[in-house]
């Protein structure tokens, strides 16, 4: 079976729960669950298999995107997480980047695309994310990432982070299908640029980050340790953020994936989930409304940086 072509297409959740909601990413990318799944998470877990069993969980439960950006090709579980994706490997959106590191050489991102094929042992993967870095030469990576395009081995191209500068001249050579970049209700540097840029361009927008590095991963923090000079009123807006998702009765990373999901239908929130459990409660964040008004009010609590 392909992969759903409306946006609004319901996955059924094989264990019994609500149905995944679908959005496409961009004009004319793919279809994904509204939530998607960074597998950086298997970093923190002691148990390898009983993550890999929050992997299979995630599957059944309708989750289709799941990026290893962050975990790299030399990990371990590459193997383990490459044949839970076989299961239902063409329902499944398998997402990927280069390490973070400078360009090589020639040929330097078809080496890394092929070393992620072999290590994760599929045929091709759905988006590869170019890093651009302040010394990356657009034009002929985005050119070679075509040519990889062209031979099957990746099927869209995707831009982790950059400048909008570097975002056209990209989307210039090869359409862009997604940006990754971080985005939630703590960080909403990219509504400034980044995301007018992506919308005009018809580039979806994968949010990682989504619980502002953990300061909205469920309950407020203990803060401390915080040093407020790095960011000013953060207990405060924190408290308030608990605050409004108990008038909801909800969890804060609930509410926070609720806001990026009610941002636009081009979003996809990029959580890291450990446990089935945290799953379903990401899962089920797309069933939560935002009223206007609770959307104010958070928009009064996390205002966007000022323009320059």
């Amino acid at each position: 079976m392909g992969l759903p072509r409306s946006p609004h297409h319901i996955l059924v959740n094989t264990y019994g729960g609500d149905p995944v909601r679908h959005r496409r990413l961009g004009r004319t990318g793919p279809v994904s669950s509204c939530v998607g799944l960074s597998l950086l998470g298997v970093r923190e877990q002691l148990d390898p298999a009983a993550w890999v069993e929050t992997l299979h969980y995630a599957i059944a439960s309708g989750i289709t995107l799941f990026d290893v950006s962050d975990l790299g090709a030399s990990s371990e579980l590459a193997p383990l997480i490459g044949k839970a994706l076989a299961t239902r490997r063409a329902d499944l959106l398998l997402t990927a980047s280069h390490p973070d590191t400078e360009e090589e050489g020639p040929g330097w991102l078809r080496r890394s695309c092929d070393d992620t094929l072999a290590q994760y042992d599929v045929d091709y993967i759905d988006i590869f994310f170019l890093r651009p870095g302040p010394a990356t030469r657009i034009e002929s990576s985005v050119a070679e990432l075509a040519e990889l395009v062209r031979h099957g081995k990746v099927r869209y191209i995707g831009l982790l982070g950059g400048s909008t500068a570097q975002l056209r001249r990209a989307h210039a050579i090869h359409p862009v299908t997604a940006l990754a970049t971080e985005y939630s209700l703590g960080h909403r540097e990219a509504e400034m640029e980044q995301l007018p840029v992506a919308r005009e361009l018809g580039i979806g927008v994968v949010a990682r980050c989504p619980f502002a590095r953990g300061l909205l991963g469920g309950r407020v923090p203990d803060l401390s340790g915080f040093d407020p000079r790095e960011s000013p009123g953060a207990t405060g807006m924190l408290r308030e953020a608990e605050a409004i998702a108990a008038d909801l009765d909800i969890g804060m990373s609930r509410l926070a994936l609720a806001w990026l999901l009610s941002r636009n239908d081009d979003v996809v929130p990029l959580p890291s989930a450990l446990d089935p459990v945290q799953l379903e409660m990401d899962i089920a964040a797309a069933e939560v409304h935002l009223t206007p008004e609770t959307c104010e009010r958070l928009a009064r609590v996390f205002s966007p940086p000022a323009s320059a």
